[in-house]
């Protein structure tokens, strides 16, 4: 299993039935949406390791990127761009354009769209194609709009578009969504548990468990704020900062602009 992912069964089946449904000649389109540290990443790492025999291709959102217009496209399509050859012609200078490989005025984004949709398929025509868009909240624009123009147009190819947003924009209005939440009790105890080389007072743990929610991120990073004395007996909880705090301040020392934030 895909490290960091706990449990998480009905989300794996459900990325099982996508996969193999694309494997399968059909296409599918899915957001998969949650919190930041709810496990989003993992569950595309997952998806990733289990689409034995199609073409895997992936982009993030990039906060510093998001005023750079089709930025986020650029990151997902330039590896595939020995197929835009294929293309009708308006397509291929559309594509050309907006990634500064022909001079041009912009072109029509309803073109672009276009243009994205038939590559996605003329690639698929070798082999099944899985597109993974992680952070989709941090896109461009441009690129969110052309990403989400062609995942409802897709049509009998297999590509399966699969994007992970916190909040999903206006540009993935009406696709197929898979909301992520926090891990039940028992795995979030288990999580815990495995990310301690210490004893752990049960009170400690429970109030752990609570105020994280089962977010995977916050069972992961928390106990590294808390000392010895603190896991072990919980004397030390009452005068330390809030749970709510360390698990925000967790998340400030983990995002970062050129990693996906799960």
């Amino acid at each position: 299993m895909t490290q960091g992912l706990t449990d998480r069964r009905s989300e794996r089946e459900k990325l099982d039935r996508l996969v193999q449904a694309v494997q399968g000649g059909q296409s599918r389109a899915l957001v998969v949406r949650g919190d930041p540290g709810v496990g989003k990443t993992a569950l595309l790492d997952y998806l990733a390791e289990r689409a034995q025999g199609c073409r895997v291709a992936r982009a993030a959102g990039v906060q510093t990127e998001m005023e750079l217009a089709f930025a986020g496209l650029h990151q997902l399509c330039a590896p595939m761009l020995d197929h835009a050859k294929d293309l009708p012609v308006p397509q291929l200078e559309a594509l050309r354009t907006v990634f500064g490989l022909a001079a041009g005025s912009p072109p029509d984004r309803f073109l672009v769209g276009l243009a994205v949709l038939s590559l996605l398929s003329d690639v698929a025509g070798e082999r099944p194609l899985i597109c993974l868009i992680d952070d989709e909240q941090w896109l461009d624009q441009a690129s969110a709009q052309a990403l989400g123009f062609a995942a409802r147009r897709l049509a009998a190819d297999p590509v399966g578009l699969v994007f992970a947003a916190r909040e999903p924009d206006r540009e993935l209005a009406g696709l197929p969504e898979l909301e992520v939440e926090g891990l039940q009790e028992s795995d979030a105890r288990a999580l815990l548990d495995s990310a301690l080389a210490g004893p752990l007072d049960d009170r400690v743990r429970d109030l752990i468990v609570a105020e994280t929610q089962g977010n995977p991120l916050a069972l992961l990073e928390l106990p590294r704020g808390l000392t010895p004395a603190e896991l072990a007996g919980g004397f030390g909880l009452p005068s330390a900062a809030p749970l709510s705090e360390r698990i925000a301040e967790s998340f400030r020392r983990k995002r970062c602009p050129c990693r996906p934030g799960g």
